[in-house]
């Protein structure tokens, strides 16, 4: 089943929500919808579902225009953030709901609703009430409610983000595994980039109801088309630095200078903004072309086993993604490394100029 979007556009009041998107997805494919809080993500998965119409634009399923047909006629299945199960009926019960409307036999029913939950891990719990299971043992009976009735289209609306890391990390794992084997088209939404990497396939990233890019996972987080893509897969976002490129070198703010490395030298003459991901900036040196620069603490922000270090200089901001725990003062001065073997290069406007290469990037 492969399904397509034709500039596709949906405005509310004369505001675009969608803002013309052309989206092909292909049969058995895993994809994800990454983007900030209102960038579209769920409108998009609205219109795909069925529960909106285009204001402009047409919508296919297997080559067949399918804009007006509601979303009962479309064999899409969704799962959202909430645990949104029926209170009074058993987990068996809301994991059977949609065959029961379809008028399948019992037996049916009874085969698929066992496959389903074993795939999840809910077997045992099948005759208790959602209120009585936990809030990862909801959230896979309202999953296993969309994947009994082997919908051509599974929509997941950002469905951990209310579960705790450990249980998000397991349910993560399960979703690639259980989609590897089916031909159904599995479409996730998510803020956070280090979930579109973990769980691969391609990713389509929106911005403000605009399609930024579509591609491999991989390949849009490593060559971003723009400034604001770069910035979307990346936590926290990208580095950015204005400078200035010459026939030799590479300077900040007519403040530090570097010699032109390989990719560098590609570059003509003029300004550029350069962009560095946090996590690539450390505290030691890792290779011979790092830029040492003295900076500044601003803030450290301690989550878990990872620090968000600020830092900054006379003429240049920064935040470093740095593993495990880092205690800082505002104020202490340090030294930080800039790999400059590891730049995106950007036009004025935020268009990609060059992107590191693999070579480089290892």
């Amino acid at each position: 089943m492969s399904f397509e979007l034709q500039n596709v556009s949906r405005t509310v009041d004369g505001v675009y929500w969608i803002d013309h998107v052309d989206l092909t997805l292909e049969p058995g494919s895993f994809n994800v919808f990454l983007g900030r809080t209102l960038a579209g993500k769920t409108t998009l998965m609205r219109l795909i579902a069925g529960l909106d119409r285009p204001s402009d634009g047409r919508i296919f399923m297997n080559g067949v225009d399918v804009t007006g047909v509601p979303v009962k006629d479309r064999n899409i299945s969704m799962v959202y953030q909430q645990f949104i199960n029926y209170p009074n009926l058993t987990v068996y019960e809301n994991i059977a709901s949609p065959l029961r409307l379809a008028n399948l036999s019992e037996s049916i029913i009874r085969q698929r609703v066992q496959q389903t939950a074993e795939m999840l891990h809910i077997e045992q719990y099948l005759d208790r009430l959602p209120l009585e299971l936990s809030g990862g043992q909801q959230q896979r009976t309202a999953m296993a409610r969309a994947l009994v009735k082997d919908a051509s289209i599974v929509l997941f609306d950002e469905p951990l983000v209310n579960l705790d890391y450990k249980l998000r990390e397991e349910l993560r794992q399960e979703l690639r595994e259980l989609f590897k084997e089916r031909n159904t088209i599995a479409i996730y939404a998510t803020t956070e980039p280090n979930e579109a990497l973990a769980l691969g396939g391609t990713t389509t990233v929106l911005h403000e109801g605009r399609m930024l890019q579509h591609g491999p996972t991989a390949d849009v987080y490593h060559h971003p088309n723009d400034i604001l893509t770069a910035e979307m897969f990346s936590e926290p976002p990208i580095n950015v630095v204005s400078g200035r490129v010459t026939e030799s070198e590479v300077s900040f703010d007519e403040q530090v200078h570097f010699p032109l490395n390989q990719d560098l030298r590609q570059l003509q003459p003029g300004k550029y903004q350069f962009g560095v991901r946090a996590s690539h900036i450390s505290l030691v040196p890792q290779n011979d072309d790092d830029l040492e620069l003295s900076v500044k603490v601003d803030l450290a922000e301690i989550s878990g086993s990872e620090t968000f270090l600020h830092v900054r200089n006379d003429y240049m901001s920064l935040v470093l993604h740095l593993s495990g725990v880092h205690a800082y003062d505002v104020d202490d001065d340090l030294n930080v490394y800039f790999p400059t073997h590891k730049l995106y290069t950007f036009d004025l406007d935020g268009r990609i100029v060059q992107s590191p290469s693999q070579r480089l990037r290892m």
